[in-house]
Order: C-alpha cells, then structure tokens, then sequence
C-alpha cells in the first residue's frame, strides 16, 4: 500500500513515481525499508517519500476494524475487505495530489464486482447481486454526468470510477444503505469544507478531493448496515 501512495501520488499527468524525486534512489518492493515502512523515508537521503509516517499504517488499522465490525455474509465482507484495500491507497493519493488512478480503481471495481457474484451463486441469489451492479453504475453514471454538465465544479471521472465500487458494494445491502452512504459522503464534505472555510486554509473556490470522503462514509454505512 505505501508503494501504491509513493508511484501514485503524483500530479496527473506526471509519470508514475520509480525513484526519490530529491536523489534518484530507486524505491520499490526489492527495497522495502525504509522508503515503504511506517519511517516513509528514502534510504539514500531520507527525505519523505509518499505518504506521511503512520498514515497508512492507521488507515489499514481502521479498515480492519470495519471489517471486524461489519455484519453480513461471508461474501459481502470478502468484496468489502478487497475494496478496502483498494480504497486505503486511493484515498491518501486524492488527498495528496486530487487524482484517482485507473490502476487502483478499476481492480477495487471488478473485483467487487466479481466477489459479490461469487457470493449470489454461493447461496445469496441474484437479486442483491443485479441490485448491486444497478447501484454501481447508477452511482458512477451520476458522478460522471455531474463531470460532464459542470466541469470542475462536478465530481471528477476519477470520483466517477470509485463510485463503480463503492455504489456496488452498498447496494449489496439495499438501495437505503447507498443512499445513506451518499449523503455521509456529501455531509462530511461539506462539514470539512466549511471548517476549513472558517479556519481560512481554503478559499471558496478551492476544490477538495472527494474521494477520501466516499470512501470514509462507505465504511461508516457497512457499519450501519449491521
């Protein structure tokens, strides 16, 4: 996951991230520590590569407990753990650098997707697994039309493609719990939002990367799906 953050977290269109952008040591899993361990250093000239000290290393933990906590068959916590593990990365990468790489969100997607339907044929059926489909790309369609009506004031394409997985995974539990997830993503965007607004750190047209947000309240709905 630390890796994903050092090659991902990268302005868009930058070419994905191979060595320290200060001395050109190479960082990869050949050379795991301390680059891609909780120090986040590089091991020639210890700037910080990637994401900050710890923070990985605690949204793991985080993603562990809702998995922990979650309620449901076997199935559907199996898509939510690899969706989590997708989403960990993703949401320190949009918080970095506002970006969504293909790479990371449309695996999250398909192999959602595809748990979910091993799940149907397991013993669940296919009613939960076309709702949740229905709800993937009713949720990424959306994101997707606000991108192309509104620009950058909509979501972005990469909001879009995370929605694919996300919308699917909740509407596994019920059209209710994606709408709940919905409006705790956009809750908690907005309460972020104007509290930075209040502490003067971004201006009123500044744009926050959303992802992060989906992604902290789909985890809160699982939860409240119990």
């Amino acid at each position: 996951m630390r890796l994903a953050v050092a090659r991902y977290a990268v302005p868009p269109g930058s070419v994905d991230r191979a060595r320290c952008d200060r001395c050109g040591t190479p960082v990869g899993l050949d050379r795991p520590l301390p680059a891609l361990g909780p120090a986040a250093r590089c091991p020639g000239c210890r700037a910080r590569i990637g994401a900050p000290p710890g923070a990985v290393e605690a949204a793991l933990a985080t993603a562990v407990a809702v998995l922990a906590l979650a309620d449901g068959p076997l199935g559907g916590r199996a898509a939510a753990a690899w969706w989590l593990a997708w989403a960990v990365p993703l949401a320190l990468i949009d918080a970095a650098v506002h970006r969504l790489p293909d790479r990371l969100t449309y695996p999250a997607a398909a192999g959602v997707w595809a748990l979910l339907g091993v799940a149907a044929l397991a013993g669940a059926g296919p009613a939960p697994w076309l709702r949740a489909t229905a709800a993937g790309l009713v949720l990424g369609a959306g994101f997707a039309a606000t991108t192309l009506l509104l620009g950058r004031r909509g979501f972005g394409l990469g909001d879009a493609k995370l929605a694919l997985g996300a919308g699917a995974l909740l509407g596994w539990y019920g059209w209710s719990v994606l709408v709940v997830g919905l409006v705790l993503a956009v809750s908690l965007s907005a309460l972020v939002g104007l509290a930075l607004l209040a502490a003067r750190r971004v201006h009123w047209s500044s744009h926050l990367p959303f992802g992060p947000f989906l992604i902290l309240a789909t985890a809160l709905a699982l939860l409240l799906a119990r």
